[in-house]
């Protein structure tokens, strides 16, 4: 809700009711209230205890906020849903707000359980307003002739205007407009001067709505894309990231597709974008906008100072197992909610996953479809279950932390070339059942060996042909849940674990190599 690089004078005035502990944002407990302007931290925290509720117990809640703005004055008061208004507010104090606000607002609830899994109902709300309007001192353009003031300052109502008085407001109209027209025909030929007329204000657009953005703002974002700015690049899609900043103080990442790559439907290219950035849920990452012109193409996401996963994985740190498999389980769960929708990521790496302050794995970098319209029918058909195919490789590399094809390996020197192929290594264990030596040691015994030898087991059956056994993702999701057995898979590796092997095709898109599937 607050970072939004989508509006740059987007502006917030939030009452949080947190039953879980930040402590990045200087939560003091996980049963508070606090009071957010314009930032998730808030400039003031009161803990619910102090007036006997407990935001958590499981009962509904009834909420009083009440703001006087005449005298900058902020009241809250909280207590359980039992008709009765509590005495004691739970903060009341001089606060003055009008910094955070705008002409037009938007008034609603947000809601977020976090890793956790909890219910939040809304059961009833009710929103008033008034404001006192008082014309101090009228000027010529205002109708000062119909208001009368008494001797104390206040307006008196007049009568409504009478019949005989519309009617002469229209015949006046009318001549002003025939007479208009008479001058305007006489001086058609003459040069007329341009008249910049003011321009027409915008309706207030929700948060987080995805917008065209200008060459200039993305331009000043990013430093005239500076090599400074740089956070990758993608030798397939031809494309490189950059770090930016908006006018707002959001940080955003660009993705900035190469000019010499853009042979390509820039129309089809931009439409699918578009459907994309509309997607909404907890685990993808939001696309905040675009650019598009005759020269190029670049995609604003979310910027998330944790990184990609990669970094996690084959850097120096560990990752622990409980993360991990949260990770492989966050991840399919998006997936599944991205082909319920009939859409697919075709990019699916662990460079392509992202993790925020909590850990909570994020997909993005989407692998937008760059073929032409002859291949539009083949690409729908296909592109799901390929994300099915990666996403058994992507399990392999989280849970033995190697990447799919290494340049280098610990191993002796005898074994190092059959373990630079993760996938081939993988099943060569699985025939042996010897599938737990794929598991990174590096986690130590701080790790469920049963769970992961399941998740290896799970990431294997979706990498089987397409025509010997390979789920959907609504069943991966299962499997990851424990909701179902496993099916058994085949004792030797299938003679291809190639995502297609019954024609020669090329799936041109970003994250793919335009090579043929063998």
């Amino acid at each position: 809700m607050i970072n939004d690089a989508c509006d740059k004078d987007y502006k917030t005035v939030a009452i949080e009711f947190d039953t879980r502990k930040n402590p990045e944002f200087g939560d003091p407990n996980d049963n508070h209230v606090g009071i957010d302007l314009g930032s998730m931290v808030s400039v003031k925290t009161v803990n619910a205890s102090d007036v006997g509720v407990f935001l958590n117990d499981g009962s509904a809640h009834r909420a009083w906020i009440d703001y006087d703005g005449s005298r900058r004055w902020l009241d809250i008061r909280l207590g359980l849903n039992d008709g009765s208004y509590p005495s004691k507010p739970v903060f009341s104090e001089s606060l003055d707000i009008s910094p955070y606000l705008k002409e037009y607002m938007f008034v609603g609830f947000s809601a977020s359980t976090g890793n956790r899994t909890q219910i939040h109902s809304l059961l009833s709300w009710n929103f008033t307003s008034k404001s006192e309007a008082l014309l101090r001192i009228p000027s010529s353009e205002t109708c000062e002739n119909k208001i009368t003031v008494d001797h104390t300052g206040k307006m008196i109502k007049t009568k409504p205007p009478t019949s005989f008085m519309i009617f002469m407001a229209v015949v006046v109209l009318a001549l002003a407009v025939l007479i208009s027209l008479y001058y305007s025909r006489g001086s058609k030929n003459e040069k007329r001067n341009d008249v910049v007329l003011p321009e027409k204000k915008q309706r207030p657009t929700p948060p987080y709505k995805p917008r065209r953005f200008t060459s200039s703002e993305l331009y000043s974002a990013t430093g005239s894309f500076s090599e400074l700015e740089i956070l990758g690049m993608n030798s397939n899609s031809k494309s490189v990231y950059y770090r930016g900043k908006l006018t707002n103080g959001c940080h955003v990442a660009v993705k900035r597709f190469r000019l010499t790559f853009l042979v390509v439907d820039k129309k089809r290219f931009l439409k699918e974008i578009v459907a994309i950035s509309k997607v909404r849920h907890p685990n993808l990452v939001p696309i905040r906008g675009w650019f598009q012109d005759q020269r190029e193409i670049m995609v604003v996401y979310d910027f998330f100072t944790n990184g990609s996963l990669d970094k996690w994985l084959f850097g120096v740190g560990v990752l622990p197992w409980t993360r991990r498999f949260k990770v492989v389980r966050d991840v399919g769960e998006c997936l599944s909610f991205l082909h319920s929708k009939q859409l697919a990521h075709k990019n699916l790496k662990t460079t392509s996953v992202f993790l925020d302050v909590s850990f909570r794995a994020m997909l993005g970098d989407f692998g937008f479809v760059l073929c032409g319209n002859e291949s539009k029918r083949f690409e729908s058909a296909v592109s799901q279950s390929v994300d099915v195919f990666e996403f058994g490789l992507f399990i392999l590399e989280v849970v033995a932390g190697r990447r799919r094809q290494s340049e280098g390996s610990t191993a002796a020197p005898e074994e190092e070339e059959e373990m630079r192929d993760l996938l081939g290594w993988a099943w060569r264990l699985h025939e042996s059942g010897e599938l737990e030596k794929l598991v990174d040691k590096r986690m130590g015994l701080v790790i469920n060996l049963d769970q992961a030898i399941r998740v290896l087991e799970i990431g294997l059956l979706c990498t089987l042909n397409e025509s010997k056994g390979r789920p959907i993702m609504d069943e991966v999701v299962e499997f990851l849940g424990m909701e179902r057995p496993i099916p058994e898979l085949p004792l030797s590796r299938p003679v291809s674990l190639f995502p297609y092997n019954s024609m020669n095709v090329g799936l041109c898109n970003i994250g793919y190599s335009c090579a043929p599937f063998k």
